[in-house]
């Protein structure tokens, strides 16, 4: 089987585009990274790629809000070419500002006619926060997530604390299996940004799309893991079983 190609989208202020191609490259997928311009410039280049990732890092500054500016290409200039690959069956991952990304794009919970159903707010103890947190997983269909029950993944944002617009909704998402990530405890450090329901991640109705706030890419190798000196050097982090879920799915 030829190895699936993750295209890694950039933008002025992305800066985990690197990691997040080089956890690809160790999960043997290929990577092209490529900047939103080029791809608005040429939208076909995505019919070449069998995985879509939204990196973490500031896009555009975050001088709207996080990530809504791109968030606002892909849903007024790339439409069309992001529904094609989706109907394909292909693979969509936001990370930390990706999820941001996809979630104000409507790519992973629809918006209804009265705007979007949820949305990624300021951290309510009001400052960045960048630690590693403990995670709880139930993959129901989640393709990115297969046998994945728990993971030990870094944090770094000042935007994630995940707010549905009414209770129902998260209630809603909660019963369709979306909610696939959480982090482990409640209240301050264990859910760093005091995310409704713990939420982490979420997947859309297919299980093919899926944003976290945590960075896989940065607990990708043993080496990258804060404890490795202390528990012995582990054979990979937890974060590698992300991408190569993603890589085997085209198997």
């Amino acid at each position: 089987m030829p190895r699936p190609t993750a295209l890694i989208l950039r933008s002025p202020g992305t800066n985990c585009d690197a990691e997040a191609a080089f956890a690809f490259q160790q999960a043997e997928a290929d990577t092209q990274s490529l900047h939103v311009n080029a791809l608005r410039d040429r939208p076909g280049l995505l019919r070449k790629c069998q995985i879509l990732v939204l990196p973490g890092g500031f896009s555009y500054g975050d001088d709207v809000a996080a990530g809504r500016i791109l968030a606002n290409q892909l849903r007024h200039y790339l439409a069309d070419a992001v529904r094609e690959f989706r109907m394909q069956e292909k693979l969509v991952l936001g990370i930390c500002n990706g999820f941001q990304i996809l979630l104000k794009a409507g790519l992973i919970v629809p918006p209804d006619e009265d705007g979007p159903l949820a949305t990624l707010a300021g951290n309510v103890v009001g400052r960045f926060q960048g630690r590693w947190v403990n995670l709880e997983a139930r993959p129901g269909n989640c393709v990115f997530l297969k046998g994945v029950t728990s993971m030990h993944l870094p944090v770094a944002h000042g935007e994630g604390r995940f707010v549905a617009r009414k209770e129902w909704i998260l209630r809603g998402l909660e019963q369709a299996g979306q909610t696939v990530l959480r982090y482990s405890g409640d209240g301050f450090p264990a859910n760093p940004n005091g995310s409704e329901g713990n939420v982490a991640g979420l997947c859309d109705a297919t299980g093919r799309v899926f944003g976290l706030m945590p960075h896989p890419e940065r607990a990708a190798l043993a080496v990258q893991l804060p404890e490795r000196t202390r528990a012995g050097l582990a054979a990979e982090g937890d974060g590698m079983q992300v991408f190569r879920n993603a890589v085997e799915y085209f198997g």
